[in-house]
């Protein structure tokens, strides 16, 4: 099994249902989910919206490859009702990122591994920290810990529930 982090994120609808039915599609077609950090409430980050987000990293193991993970992930997106757009930052339904795959380094279209901003967004490095902190960033070579102290991000976040 391979130790994997994914970032979700949701601002339309029912934002905590949206994680939850995310969290048991999961479940049921990728792998269990050892750790979940709490719910935060942040802003949009790269574009305007009125709505706010409720971001979240878990922990799972998979026995699948990075690629096919990735298309695991695209089926759970789908599944639940998010419609892709030409733009890159979008308001959604759901948003699923791998953030980390183990120590490997992926570096293909459409996949990067980790995932190439998440150490300059609050929004990921905060939950990532709270069941994380300690691990280490495997380009960066940086604890998430030292990382979130170093992020120039200031968006606003809130922590709601464990």
């Amino acid at each position: 099994m391979n130790k994997v982090y994914l970032g979700l994120g949701t601002n339309l609808g029912n934002r905590e249902d949206n994680l939850e039915k995310a969290l048991v599609r999961i479940k049921e077609t990728i792998g269990p989910v050892i750790e979940s950090s709490s719910l935060y409430e942040t802003e949009p980050w790269g574009f305007e919206s009125d709505e706010q987000f409720i971001n979240m990293v878990v922990r799972i193991d998979t026995g699948l490859n990075p690629r096919d993970l990735l298309q695991e992930i695209l089926n759970v997106e789908f599944f639940l009702g998010r419609k892709r757009s030409e733009k890159q930052y979008t308001s959604r339904v759901i948003d699923i990122d791998i953030l980390l795959y183990g120590e490997k380094i992926v570096n293909e279209q459409p996949l990067k591994i980790p995932h190439p901003r998440m150490h300059e967004r609050r929004f990921v490095l905060e939950p990532m920290c709270e069941i994380a902190g300690e691990e280490i960033h495997p380009v960066l070579g940086k604890s998430f810990a030292r990382l979130l102290e170093e992020c120039k991000d200031e968006s606003k976040i809130r922590k709601i529930v464990k």
